[in-house]
């Protein structure tokens, strides 16, 4: 089955003022529903809002952080939006970042590697059922058994960048989840995650005012490419030396030239934008070079988004 996914809520949408939406989208061909969780709403209350306005969808988070949940009230969590999905629950989980992780919730932010890897190796384990007492390498659990465990398999995702944690996904998880790639980027990407399902979030910008939507995408990029962890995954795509000047003029302080620094051809590769046929031929693009679940991320153009979510669906 080809996936067509979206991100919701709708930035600046209420999230009860999504019910029709969600109602029709797979009608219109989308598949998935994927939950963002950064500083606006948390990435499950809206999910189990959305399972109650359509009985189709797939539903999944993009992604829960591993530190900022206790591994219990992560596995209780996971449980509960499985059984109000009906199963269609896909529990996407990852590291996160210092800023989220340390500077806002107050949890230091050490070995995120090996952190990650113990929460889905105790994921599976409670929600299997299993009463869990282990000495994981970053935390110990005893005693605990989900009270109410899934009746049916919980799929689990892990955000991944590189290729430890795209191995780490391949091996143990049900897939990665990755963002802030080109399609060229993509098998590269499979190569390291083999056959599990690769989902992509794709910031998608559609607007004909190229300029409009660079200005744009280059704010995002100088935001989220100068985290460490994403920086040294575009090393690894090979855009170190392109986005040098951006990292210089960040660590001096200096904001604006970082972003300005941010060639047009990088921010055309990593930000959809264009027409709305455009915008949705570039996201099957994509798929075709080998992600399972494009998850479409909609930025702000001043038009009308519930329209543009429209427009982007597959049949349109």
């Amino acid at each position: 089955m080809a996936r067509w996914g979206i991100t919701l809520p709708l930035i600046g949408v209420p999230v009860l003022e999504h019910r029709a939406l969600v109602s029709e989208l797979a009608g219109l061909g989308y598949t998935d529903v994927w939950s963002a969780e950064t500083t606006g709403t948390d990435a499950f209350t809206p999910l189990a809002l959305a399972a109650q306005w359509s009985s189709e969808l797939r539903f999944g988070t993009a992604i829960a952080p591993v530190y900022t949940r206790g591994p219990a009230t992560l596995a209780m969590t996971a449980a509960t939006l499985a059984e109000v999905t009906g199963g269609r629950f896909v529990l996407g989980i990852g590291s996160s970042s210092p800023a989220i992780v340390q500077r806002w919730n107050a949890i230091p932010f050490e070995e995120p590697f090996k952190r990650t890897r113990d929460t889905l190796r105790f994921l599976k384990a409670a929600l299997a059922g299993e009463k869990v007492s282990a000495d994981y390498d970053t935390f110990s659990v005893k005693g605990f058994k989900l009270e109410r465990p899934p009746t049916e398999k919980v799929p689990i995702m892990l955000a991944a960048l590189r290729p430890n944690m795209l191995r780490l996904a391949g091996r143990e998880a049900d897939g990665a989840i990755t963002n802030w790639l080109a399609a060229t980027d993509v098998p590269q990407v499979r190569s390291e995650l083999g056959e599990a399902e690769l989902a992509a979030r794709i910031f998608v910008c559609p607007t004909e005012d190229a300029d409009a939507a660079r200005a744009l995408g280059r704010m995002l990029i100088s935001t989220y490419l100068t985290v460490p962890a994403y920086a040294a995954f575009h090393d690894w795509l090979g855009r170190g030396e392109a986005l040098r000047p951006m990292h210089e003029a960040w660590a001096a302080g200096d904001r604006k030239a970082a972003s300005k620094s941010i060639p047009d051809e990088v921010v055309d590769a990593l930000v959809v934008h264009g027409s709305l046929d455009q915008c949705r031929s570039r996201v099957a693009e994509y798929q075709a070079a080998g992600v399972d679940t494009p998850i479409i991320a909609l930025l702000p153009t001043g038009g009308d988004q519930i329209e543009q979510v429209r427009a982007l669906a597959p049949k349109a």
